[in-house]
């Protein structure tokens, strides 16, 4: 009778642990189509159904191109540098903006001494072509000199440049640059204001985008205080281009958090890590911000480039590069999901999505596209 209940007993525990190792298939892999664009792809901007194409020209007495890839078709815009702006011809597009009319961009190439890049504007339209306007050493260059790396146009009209700065007081600012005319550009104080470092909390942003009027500032903020050093998750909005920022810490920050990327419609979904695994928040136009839960637990570094998350309705898609191997983790409902890739490999580094649901991202060298199930 002993025998009879202890084997009884075993195959209970057998039947369980057979219960408990049992997964559910893998989700099928996302087949990518490489999509020719005659050189390398560094930028992306999408608009509506159109969607613009910064290139890297290596090698050309042009570096910087441009195309527009639109129901098939490619066509390529005009980059106009100007002759007396000789890094102009050897810039690396950095950001892009287009608002469907006007085209604003920021370009940027290592000279000097000191290899510091040299950073270029650029304005003009999809018709009209790029031109660059070239301006004093000053406005971007200089012993206080930090990065920049967003150009933005507001859902008003607004251009603007975002990138660091020397503080006013200690460390980095937050800064913008914002146009005199179509050709100069000006930077602007963030003295008593959000954007501003103290000796208690330092600012620290990488990414800048917009949300309607608004302009945004994504990154952390680093708090300091006796035996505290405490970086969290922040990002920086104003009321209407440059005017009355404030600062949202984001929640559920953990030990150590970063804000890495966003992409803003009626609201905004941002990108980051926190604790070194990827996490993602959504911000209110109303400024009421929480962190999504169920996010897949992928390793997410400090040197780790996440592209801005694809937003459908109410599907978030973010695309991640893990071991040299492409992930596409999409959300919806509170449900998540994680994807191989069938196609792409290496680091990614931009990704863009437009109207008729096609996914377009850049990882290596090579443009890829897929279409939104």
């Amino acid at each position: 009778m002993r025998r009879l209940v202890a084997a009884i007993a075993m195959m209970a525990v057998l039947s369980a642990c057979s219960g408990e190792t049992k997964q559910p298939p893998a989700p099928p892999a996302v087949a990518w189509s490489k999509v020719d664009v005659g050189a390398e792809p560094v930028a992306l901007r999408a608009y509506g159904d159109q969607l613009l194409v910064g290139l890297r020209n290596r090698g050309a007495k042009v570096v910087p191109g441009l195309v527009l890839l639109e129901q098939g078709k490619q066509t390529p815009i005009a980059i106009k540098p100007n002759p007396a702006s000789p890094y102009a011809y050897e810039a690396v597009w950095y950001s892009i903006a287009y608002d469907g009319k006007q085209l604003l961009a920021l370009g940027g190439a290592s000279g000097g001494a000191h290899s510091n890049t040299r950073w270029t504007v650029w304005t003009g339209s999809v018709t009209g072509g790029l031109i660059e306007r070239p301006q004093v050493f000053w406005t971007f260059g200089g012993q206080d000199a930090g990065d920049l790396f967003s150009a933005v146009i507001t859902s008003s009209g607004g251009r603007a440049l975002l990138g660091s700065w020397g503080g006013v007081e200690t460390g980095n600012d937050a800064t913008v640059w914002l146009p005199q005319g179509d050709a100069k550009w000006n930077r602007l104080s963030s003295a008593k204001t959000a954007l501003q470092s103290t000796p208690s909390l330092l600012v620290g942003s990488g990414f800048g985008t917009t949300l309607g009027k608004s302009v945004m500032f994504v990154g952390s903020q680093v708090r300091l205080a006796p035996n505290v050093v405490a970086q969290e998750a922040a990002v920086w909005r104003s009321a209407d281009l440059n005017q009355g920022w404030t600062r949202i810490v984001l929640p559920d920050p953990g030990n150590r958090s970063q804000a890495n990327t966003a992409t803003c419609n009626k609201d905004c979904v941002i990108s980051g890590y926190v604790d070194g695994k990827l996490a993602i928040w959504r911000l209110g136009a109303n400024g009421t911000a929480q962190r999504l839960q169920g996010v897949p637990s992928i390793p997410v570094g400090d040197k780790d480039k996440l592209p801005p998350p694809i937003v459908d309705g109410d599907k978030i898609v973010q695309i991640v590069a893990q071991d040299n191997k492409v992930k596409v983790v999409t959300g919806s409902g509170g449900s998540w999901t994680v994807q191989e890739s069938s196609g792409p490999q290496g680091l990614v580094t931009d990704a863009a999505v437009t109207k008729d649901r096609k996914v377009y991202l850049i990882a290596g060298t090579t443009l890829w596209e897929t279409t939104l199930s």
